[in-house]
């Protein structure tokens, strides 16, 4: 059986994105993905390389002033290396966000996740969830409870801490992590198979 690699490529500036990174990671694991968290703000040229080995990336940031946090920009700007060469290309892609509202324009960020990938060449996963908390009889302990299709969105109160992620929103990134992992095997083994019959 093939095991697909993901790396989640992320920035946590006061660890409320990094509790989603690990739900990410518990996620993907637990659907038998081997996988990589990379601190974006602290990556290697190792950890470059392992972006480059990767079956999928899984982009995550918090959304600060209605986009990814300057750590990621610079990330994201940096990686025009591989889009010189087109190094990602046919990878999978996903994204996940946290801020203090409950939109908090946490869509742009996905966005621009969303157009990172696009530019270079790779293919995005949705969330592929219906929205939670969305009548009379739902509830905000929901998957996707903030209704949102593009990736794994989260809110988090401005006065707590990483503690205080709400465990919905945990529960969705790791949602979106099997979710990833299981469309990677998918696409690793579709290779696979298609190289044989070519030959």
């Amino acid at each position: 059986m093939t095991t697909p690699v993901v790396s989640i490529a992320y920035h946590s500036g006061h660890g409320h994105t990094a509790v989603l990174a690990e739900a990410v990671r518990a996620g993907a694991a637990e659907a038998g993905a081997q996988v990589e968290l990379i601190k974006v703000d602290e990556i290697t040229d190792a950890q470059w390389e392992l972006l480059d080995a990767s079956d999928a990336i899984v982009f995550g940031s918090p959304t600060y002033m209605g986009t990814a946090s300057g750590a990621f920009h610079a990330f994201a700007e940096a990686s025009s290396k591989r889009w010189f060469g087109q190094d990602w290309r046919d990878k999978l892609a996903a994204g996940f966000t946290n801020s203090g509202s409950k939109s908090g324009d946490k869509l742009h960020t996905l966005q621009f996740f969303q157009i990172l990938a696009a530019q270079h060449g790779m293919n995005w996963i949705n969330l592929g969830l219906h929205p939670g908390w969305n009548s009379s009889t739902a509830s905000e302990h929901d998957l996707n409870r903030l209704g949102v299709f593009a990736g794994a969105a989260a809110q988090t109160n401005v006065d707590e801490g990483p503690d205080g992620v709400h465990k919905a929103d945990i529960a969705t990134a790791e949602h979106l992590g099997r979710r990833i992992a299981e469309a990677a095997r998918v696409f690793a083994l579709g290779r696979v198979a298609a190289a044989g019959a070519a030959a």
